[in-house]
């Protein structure tokens, strides 16, 4: 026998029109079933929904919000659930859709440099099938593997190689989207610089609050003649920030520049496929630089004299394909190689000033020590956007609550000194009380006021970026 997980406002009625929009196989309201959907890759928050749907178009979708909003159901989109901060997380119950079943490439058009999608398309999809053209989608977070382009628009996703190409919203120049009131619009489009309000890039890192992407227009490029990654390593996280630094203001715009620091040597070096990196080394830089061969060399120069200049101990570069791959496994395994530390992390994302790197890295190793929880860091060093790796052991709770709580300390400390409190990962549920420190109270006032434009009822992934009491405020003076 069945056992269902259904809220009183979810009846039978309801079900059986949800049904007849996607059939008795595209629909979960089995109690085990909806475990699945639970949380995102944020395990720290989680609540199953009431029913999850499977939509094959954006007419289903849109049928879909419909019935919602005729029963006052909340609901909100997911895509491949790896989202950091809880925004794919149904906290308030209700109808999921999860968009799995949306992953086709609908045009390609290398004439003008663009291509269509629906949400479920990831980044590596594209990109492969992009190469045998010569061209490639640049955004590229960590997770690109997997991850959809859908949730990287709802995130604006940056990645390893945003420094040079900008982060998710830079690629996008159209959008269709389901709004919250069930109706479909189309946003934007192949031709760049519209008039008017930027509302492509209002839902841009939206986190399905202001409706659900069913379509995407982006820009694609003309992948690089030749690429060479450079690795240097350091005795000194100072030296490596000043590195940093002194690279971007010498002109030199790298495709990438990524930071290890020492525990996060250790993982990966403690693991099965071990890179050959020191463990001794303070810090390590991967810089990855694009162009023709002449250029690659004398690039590689000037970086490998900076590096030299600020004290790395060894400088290696690579410019064939085997060789750039080993210089980069490091970077690439580093997340995965925490299970050889910890049996969990919390990661957060904070971004900072380049010139606040060396402060901010001192402050944070005194969080790990007032704390007792290591911390790894492994990060974007060219847009200064951070990604602090806490481990803890899940099984102690109190464990747990400290790693979340020294999470928010070192996203505050972003704010005092300039910074913000995500890069690429969202607010979410997780992020959600420091929003009235970023922002004023009329700001965030604001920004209720442009929800509740586009969702009156609240019903579109409600819980998540602006506090709640912003909302009450607005309605309070209206």
């Amino acid at each position: 026998m069945i056992k269902y997980y259904l809220r009183d406002l979810i009846d039978k009625k309801v079900l059986d029109e949800l049904e007849n929009v996607v059939g008795p196989d595209r629909i979960i309201y089995d109690k085990c079933e909806l475990l699945t959907y639970e949380c995102d890759a944020q395990t720290f928050f989680k609540k199953p929904p009431d029913v999850v749907v499977f939509p094959i178009s954006t007419e289903e979708v849109s049928k879909i919000v419909n019935i919602c909003i005729k029963y006052k159901i909340p609901f909100l989109p997911r895509g491949a659930g790896t989202a950091l901060c809880g925004s794919a997380v149904a906290i308030r119950g209700g109808v999921m859709l999860a968009l799995t079943r949306m992953n086709k490439v609908l045009e390609t058009d290398l004439e003008n440099q663009r291509v269509t999608v629906e949400p479920y398309v990831t980044a590596n999809e594209l990109t492969s099938l992009l190469s045998k053209y010569g061209f490639f989608y640049a955004p590229d977070p960590a997770s690109y593997i997997v991850s959809s382009i859908g949730g990287n628009i709802a995130h604006n996703a940056g990645g390893n190689h945003c420094i040079k190409y900008g982060v998710t919203t830079n690629h996008v120049v159209g959008l269709e989207v389901v709004l919250p009131n069930g109706e479909v619009i189309e946003l934007g489009g192949k031709a760049l610089d519209p008039p008017g309000y930027d509302l492509v890039g209002l839902m841009v890192g939206s986190e399905g609050t202001l409706g659900i992407i069913t379509k995407a227009i982006l820009r694609i490029l003309r992948r690089p003649p030749a690429s060479a990654a450079i690795l240097a390593i350091f005795d000194s996280i100072v030296d490596a920030s000043n590195t940093v630094s002194e690279v971007i203001s010498s002109g030199i715009t790298p495709a990438a520049i990524e930071f290890m620091d020492q525990l996060a040597i250790i993982a990966v070096e403690s693991g099965a496929r071990a890179c050959g990196l020191p463990k001794d080394a303070a810090a390590i830089l991967l810089f990855e630089v694009e162009g023709y061969e002449e250029e690659l060399d004398m690039l590689g120069r000037r970086i490998i004299e900076i590096c030299e200049k600020n004290n790395s101990k060894s400088v290696k570069m690579a410019k064939d394909i085997d060789g750039i791959a080993r210089l980069m496994a490091g970077r690439k395994a580093a997340f995965g190689s925490m299970g050889n530390l910890a049996p969990a992390f919390v990661v957060d994302d904070g971004t900072i000033l380049r010139s606040k790197l060396p402060e901010v890295m001192q402050k944070i190793k005194e969080k790990s020590e007032e704390s007792g929880l290591k911390i790894a860091n492994v990060f974007h060093a060219g847009e200064g956007n951070l990604h602090p790796l806490i481990l803890y052991d899940p099984r102690k709770k109190e464990e747990a609550e400290k790693a979340l709580k020294v999470g928010l300390d070192i996203l505050r400390l972003c704010l005092i000194i300039g910074g913000t409190i995500t890069g690429e990962h969202g607010v979410g549920i997780e992020k959600i009380e420091l929003m009235p420190i970023q922002y004023t109270a009329e700001e965030l006032r604001k920004m209720a006021i442009i929800k509740l434009i586009f969702d009156p009822h609240i019903l579109c992934n409600p819980g998540k970026i602006i506090p709640e009491k912003f909302f009450m405020e607005v309605n309070k003076h209206e």
